[in-house]
């Protein structure tokens, strides 16, 4: 009789909790943004070895959150996870548990371990390290105008060349010694043939961005778990805009996918650092996870 109380007991109190995969490269804001919903909401925090939701899985060290709550004032006070940080999310109808795992390329081979019994993947991008994903127009493409000088318009049929990049209305390169060119204001203002030696025409790091999304896609432990992609950093002026990760970058890599699958995905913008789109961000995942619990059941707790 104890035991059949006690089981009508648990399963009156016990909640469902669904694993959340928080990926990424290194340096994109994964763990920034998990101390800004450890903020947000009442979570309890763990940094030892993987609980039983993720069997088998192993990782050599991890670097505990700051302890208060408190995210980041800087980037730079975020120390880069070594191994994993764990946050759980007490929501009133559901627990949320974020696994943050290390992004560099050493750690990567780890998360395959993570994905059989996660509910959802959230892949942060950073949008300032994407390159220009599609130049308007090649250096080769740009003559020189009467004074022997480059001008970013109508020259050499590149009267499209330097707009709608970034957030700006052009991308200002830095000069061949590394230097400055703020001063240029205006798609009028001459360009010197030392400003194309710069990464204004860099990928930055789209196509390993774009391989290990892929790698996290094609994985048959993924197949119909909703994906997340995070476009992060959109507070800072040199970010590229979502629409434009999401048409140059997000949609060729969920294309490749083997037979043309639908997956339940969506592109958010969020700036980890000052906190813009986080809930916006756990909403979704929070109502995905839902609609698929068919798909992949919840742990009761």
């Amino acid at each position: 009789m104890y035991h059949l109380f006690r089981s009508l007991y648990l399963h009156a109190t016990s909640k469902e909790e669904y694993s959340i995969l928080l990926l990424g490269l290194d340096n994109a804001g994964k763990t920034t943004l998990l101390n800004q919903i450890k903020a947000l909401y009442t979570t309890s925090t763990s940094n030892a070895s993987p609980a039983p939701a993720f069997p088998g899985t192993t990782s050599p060290a991890t670097i505990p959150a700051p302890g208060d709550g408190t995210p980041s004032a800087t980037a730079g006070d975020t120390v880069p996870t070594v191994g994993q940080n764990v946050i759980t999310i007490d929501l009133p109808n559901m627990y949320i548990k974020i696994w943050d795992v290390g992004g560099q390329m050493t750690l990567r081979r780890l998360w395959t371990s993570y994905y059989k019994s996660c509910h959802a993947v959230v892949f942060v991008v950073d949008s300032t390290d994407l390159g220009t994903l599609e130049p308007e127009v090649e250096p080769t493409t740009l003559g020189a105008g009467a004074d022997g000088l480059l001008t970013p318009g109508g020259l050499g049929g590149g009267s499209r060349a330097w707009h709608g990049r970034r957030k700006s209305s052009y991308a200002i390169p830095p000069t061949e010694d590394g230097g400055s060119n703020e001063d240029i204001k205006s798609p009028q203002t001459p360009i010197t043939p030392s400003m194309l030696i710069s990464s204004a025409w860099s990928q930055g790091r789209l196509d390993e961005c774009k391989a290990v999304l892929e790698n996290v896609l094609g994985h048959p432990d993924t197949s119909g778990v909703p994906v997340l992609v995070l476009a992060n950093k959109q507070d800072r002026e040199d970010s590229i805009e979502v629409v434009r990760i999401k048409e140059g970058f997000v949609r060729p890599v969920f294309e490749g996918e083997k037979g043309s699958m639908v997956r339940d995905s969506r592109v958010l913008p969020i700036s980890a650092l000052r906190g813009t789109g986080v809930k916006e961000a756990v909403e979704w995942v929070r109502s995905r996870v839902l609609w698929n619990k068919t798909g992949r059941p919840p742990v009761m707790r």
